[in-house]
């Protein structure tokens, strides 16, 4: 075998042992979206809420939430257009102690969420007058609900905020509930407000 040169001798006791490779940083994994469970009397709900996308919104229902502030509040609107087609509504109503002060307007052109089957949106009168009226999405409402040119009248739409991730079948049950034709509130919601309305429990933060 041919001796190996002095120099390379001398190069390779000088280099030492090869270092082993670190592995690459992973990037930390995000934490998961906020859910409630909320429990009414038509069964529960779950919905995971868009705290990233619709940071004001969410943050907003979520104060309701943590203050326990729709316990006992009913689904006091039901519009139903179709089977399987037009949407809830639920909050304090006309509780004026259960209200927070009204929020900062996210359309659906901000946030990038849309009214599909199963969305949460704040219900509002003018821009920036949204507060703790929640509307739920039965099948597909973005021609109704999103921003766009003339829904409604100023173009701005709804915010939405969560969707319901489990419980579709009770969403079902409350667009069902039997609506009094004579009953209306503060000259609104003629024929659209149910004779026993379903009846928010409790709605809480859940894990996963």
């Amino acid at each position: 075998m041919m001796a190996m040169r002095p120099a390379l001798l001398a190069a390779l006791a000088l280099a030492g042992p090869v270092p082993a490779q670190v592995p690459a940083a992973q990037p930390a994994a995000e934490p998961p979206l906020p859910r409630v469970a909320i429990v009414t009397t038509a069964g529960t709900l779950t919905v995971e809420v868009e705290t990233k996308r619709a940071p004001i919104t969410a943050a907003n229902f979520l104060r309701y939430v943590d203050q326990k502030r729709l316990d006992g509040v009913s689904f006091y609107r039901v519009v139903k257009v179709a089977p399987e087609f037009g949407f809830v509504q639920f909050g304090p109503h006309t509780d004026v102690k259960r209200m927070l002060p009204p929020i900062r307007h996210e359309p659906t052109t901000q946030t990038g969420l849309s009214h599909t089957d199963g969305t949460l949106s704040v219900a509002r009168l003018a821009v920036g007058t949204a507060r703790g009226e929640f509307t739920i999405s039965v099948g597909d409402q973005r021609r109704a609900l999103d921003a766009a040119p003339g829904v409604p009248a100023d173009g701005q739409g709804y915010a939405a905020f969560a969707r319901v991730v489990a419980g579709r079948d009770v969403l079902s049950r409350i667009l069902e509930t039997p609506v009094d034709p004579a009953r209306f509130s503060n000259g609104a919601f003629k024929g659209e407000m149910p004779a026993a309305p379903v009846r928010v429990v409790t709605a809480r933060r859940v894990e996963g």
